[in-house]
């Protein structure tokens, strides 16, 4: 197969397992275009991308952002807090006027969750979705399944522990989705009242004891703590969060063998994850980060030949 099974990418939920290799495929390729000297080649010359962020966003957005240049885009960049959001302009509204400019593929965030599907269904253009509420965000699953390939080979019958704010984590749903559709055995690991009720149907395994859990795996996927996503209090303190579930040099080294760490940050240091472990030899999180650019290189370019 040559092309996406679908027009947008709107969920990890949406795409097939062959989708996801494809992905994959065309991210070995555009690795290499990004550690050459002239790391730009023409795919999207003649494309007109908006990255429309409803949502803070700084690595995401920045990553995004490179790969639209490193394909040759032309790139319109919209902040919802500096537009006619803020006036009370609808969504659809704030879209089709950023269509009526003859934009080809929108990259979007938004608090709402389901809001790039809502688009979708509406305009003409690729969607693609950068994070929509606590639903998902599928380009930071598949790099991080892409940086598992990566490390170990493959991502079929690794052991992959996802640590900490399940409940608020549309990264936690969006990886699961992509590690199962791969052929992973998923445990998530955290506070009983940070892991939803429901996660078991999805084919998981339910963990509250950290050492254990990290005795079991292959990789451990570290996630922070959503403070700003969370109405009530779901932990006693941050300090009692780190205690029990904190990931520590110490602790790695009780453990009977390696693992490999990953976060898809922002990284709360001293809170998941101690400097000593994020910046260790374990750690792939740099990883991440650049293949999270050659990932985003090979959604848009795939998305475009759907066009």
């Amino acid at each position: 197969m040559t092309q996406l099974s679908t027009k947008h990418l709107l969920g990890i939920k949406d795409i097939t397992a062959t989708d996801i290799q494809l992905i994959f495929e065309t991210a070995d390729q555009f690795i290499d275009v990004i550690n050459r000297p002239i790391k730009k080649v023409p795919s999207l010359r003649d494309t007109t991308i908006v990255n429309l962020f409803f949502e803070n966003s700084t690595r995401t957005r920045i990553s995004f952002e490179l790969a639209e240049r490193r394909l040759s885009a032309d790139i319109v960049n919209f902040s919802a807090s500096a537009s006619s959001v803020t006036k009370g302009e609808t969504l659809l509204d704030t879209v089709n006027n950023i269509l009526a400019m003859k934009v080809d593929m929108v990259v979007m965030r938004h608090p709402a969750p389901g809001a790039p599907h809502y688009l979708a269904q509406r305009i003409d253009a690729n969607i693609v979705n950068a994070g929509d509420g606590t639903h998902e965000h599928p380009t930071q699953a598949l790099l991080d399944a892409f940086s598992i390939r990566r490390k170990l080979g493959k991502v079929e019958g690794k052991k992959i522990a996802i640590f900490g704010d399940i409940l608020h984590s549309r990264v936690a749903l969006s990886n699961i989705y992509c590690l199962k559709k791969l052929g992973a055995e998923v445990t998530v690991c955290g506070p009983p009242t940070l892991i939803p009720k429901y996660i078991e149907s999805l084919g998981v395994h339910v963990s509250y004891d950290i050492k254990e859990t990290l005795n079991w795996c292959d990789v451990a996927n570290v996630l922070r703590i959503q403070m700003e996503r969370q109405d009530i209090k779901y932990i006693p303190s941050l300090r009692e969060y780190t205690q029990y579930f904190g990931i520590n040099r110490p602790l790695l080294d009780s453990l009977k063998k390696e693992i490999v760490i990953m976060h898809p940050g922002p990284i709360n240091r001293g809170v998941e994850i101690t400097s000593e472990v994020a910046d260790s030899g374990h750690s792939i999180i740099l990883d991440q980060v650049e293949n999270g650019v050659a990932i985003r290189m090979a959604v848009l370019y795939l998305l475009s030949a759907r066009r």
